[in-house]
């Protein structure tokens, strides 16, 4: 799964999207917010896709479908890329309403022996933003003038090797090649999306329980930490 991540970098993130050529617009009222440890519930930076170019804006992490009659008290914040075709929750926007979502890396927790979770950071190996697939859908109360909300959830996949030994689940990442056929909402390229990132992507190392605080939000989240639980002041563990 992926319950917690960050992104910090969105100026290289923007640079990524130049470099590849992939159009883009700033939707009204766009706000980015610098973050380490990005919670569900949260409003995130979310890339949406459509047949001309793509809509840099905002989201309600946590899907709410078009037709639901009230605010579903769950809300998706993930959803198995096995499944999508089949889940009504999902199937109506799978080849319709792609996104992007630009992360720095995101957390995942190891069981241990005993009561606790190690949690780990994962991020790419050159140091670039990722992008996690994703699926977003605009809600309004029925009957309501109230204005909509714009929700998204995060595609998984089974883990690759150098993540199973933390999690059976990741988010599927999708190469910077494959943006634009992504938002497209080409159904013939989600067997070339919709898996796990191959071995040698990531670069993964254990950081401070601090992150299990939804609340703290700063850059010590995902500094590594040593073997005998200290921190090493942003050198790689």
């Amino acid at each position: 799964m992926c319950g917690r991540f960050g992104f910090y970098d969105i100026k290289l993130f923007m640079e990524m999207l130049h470099q590849y050529e992939l159009p883009f617009y700033e939707a009204e009222g766009f706000r980015y917010s610098q973050s380490y440890n990005i919670a569900p519930e949260s409003t995130i930076t979310v890339l949406f896709g459509n047949q001309e170019s793509a809509t840099l804006g905002n989201a309600h992490w946590g899907l709410i479908p078009h037709w639901a009659e009230s605010l579903p008290k769950v809300r998706p914040i993930n959803a198995r890329a096995e499944t999508l075709e089949a889940k009504p929750y999902f199937r109506h926007m799978l080849n319709r309403s792609h996104c992007l979502i630009p992360a720095c890396g995101f957390y995942e927790w190891k069981r241990t022996p005993g009561a606790h979770s190690q949690p780990w950071y994962i991020q790419r190996r050159d140091s670039r933003p990722m992008t996690f697939a994703g699926l977003w859908d605009r809600w309004q109360p029925p009957g309501s003038d109230a204005p909509p909300i714009i929700s998204c959830t995060i595609i998984t996949a089974e883990s690759n090797s150098e993540m199973l030994p933390i999690h059976n689940r990741m988010p599927v990442i999708v190469e910077p090649e494959m943006w634009t056929e992504w938002l497209r909402a080409q159904k013939a390229e989600h067997a070339k999306v919709l898996t796990a990132s191959p071995a040698g992507t990531l670069f993964l190392y254990p950081v401070s329980p601090k992150v299990n605080n939804p609340h703290f939000d700063h850059k010590e989240c995902i500094e590594p930490m040593a073997p005998d639980g200290s921190m090493t002041a942003g050198n790689k563990w």
